[in-house]
């Protein structure tokens, strides 16, 4: 008889209490972002506000808060799934799609689109998230194949080609810069940076499309992933087609990313963060660390978007500079742990 997968765990019940407190807290945390800015209006009155239907406190809602919390939501339950995926797909929690160059692809393709299509701002709700798309794709391709070797995927030759990408296409970027004209430029100082201000009803409509198709790509890979932790052959024999999996997982997390990307250029870490939490506080069975991680990823983002626009009012801090300021003591952190590991075995 065939072993199962180590994750099937008989305490099902703490995941679930997890996933049932995240369910909770989003949509508090909605109500939160929605509420608190330069125009306040208290959150539990929203709801009859929109009942009303009209007045000053509904087009700030209907025009403004609605589309760019609910955006941030989108963009983190994408960066972060993509992260769970794609450090269950290398076997190793110090992946990160920022980390290893995807996003810095999608920021790419996505630059390419705004400076080489002139007059295109009527297409671009729609387009730019396929030309994020496929730059994320082709960096993460680009990536496998380079870290891949007889003897499986060398994460330390991921992370540093992962460094190298990004400063390549940081330098491209910044060609693009200089070739760019005024509008062209606020466009890419807003795809560096990152934030959520830029997100209307027809960006995330556009936008919304993509995000379903590549959480559809990811969600059904929790089981293959579960039976990957044990290597790949033993995956194998538990009937995993562990190559049909990584072209799934690579198309999903390079999608998911993309949109991202277009939706709220580079908004970093959380793709790091939100799996490691809930693998903190729940435990790793990909069955509920996937959803676990969209719903946790949610909630940061949204807090991260809410932080941005308080802190320094009536100023705001662009979304990308907070979550670095965050996530990078959060990696190291984690650098350091992973190296406490290493040195005990």
């Amino acid at each position: 008889m065939v072993n199962q997968p180590q994750f099937s765990f008989p305490w099902t019940r703490r995941y679930r209490l997890a996933l049932l407190v995240l369910a909770i807290l989003l949509p508090t945390t909605l109500l939160l972002g929605a509420g608190i800015g330069a125009y306040k209006i208290a959150p539990l009155e929203i709801p009859a506000i929109l009942l009303k239907g009209e007045g000053v406190e509904y087009q700030v809602l209907t025009a403004l808060r609605f589309p760019r919390v609910l955006g941030a939501a989108l963009v983190g339950a994408l960066l972060a799934m993509a992260g769970a995926v794609l450090q269950g797909l290398f076997r190793n929690p110090l992946v990160d799609p920022g980390l290893i160059g995807v996003s810095s692809g999608a920021a790419l393709g996505a630059a390419l689109f705004i400076v080489l299509v002139p007059g295109s701002a009527s297409l671009e709700a729609y387009a730019l998230p396929v030309w994020a798309f496929l730059g994320g794709l082709l960096a993460t391709q680009a990536l496998w194949w380079i870290a891949r070797t007889p003897f499986g995927t060398q994460v330390a030759i991921l992370l540093l080609a992962g460094i190298a990408l990004n400063s390549l296409v940081g330098a491209a970027i910044g060609l693009l810069i200089s070739a760019s004209t005024d509008q062209q430029l606020r466009s890419l100082t807003f795809w560096t940076l990152g934030g959520f201000s830029g997100v209307t009803w027809r960006l995330l409509l556009a936008g919304l499309p993509f995000a379903l198709l590549a959480l559809c790509l990811l969600l059904p890979l929790a089981r293959g992933l579960n039976a990957l932790t044990l290597g790949e052959r033993e995956a194998f024999h538990l009937g995993v087609d562990a190559n049909a999996l990584k072209r799934q997982a690579v198309l999903g997390s390079a999608l998911g990313v993309g949109t991202a990307v277009a939706m709220a250029g580079g908004v970093g870490f959380i793709g790091l963060v939100a799996p490691h939490l809930f693998r903190l506080v729940a435990g790793p069975d990909h069955r509920y660390l996937l959803p676990g991680s969209a719903l946790l990823g949610s909630v940061l983002a949204v807090l991260a978007d809410l932080l941005a626009r308080t802190l320094v009012a009536p100023a705001e801090l662009p979304v990308g500079i907070l979550t670095a300021l965050l996530g990078g003591p959060f990696f190291l952190y984690l650098v350091m742990r992973f190296k406490k590991e290493v040195y005990r075995a």
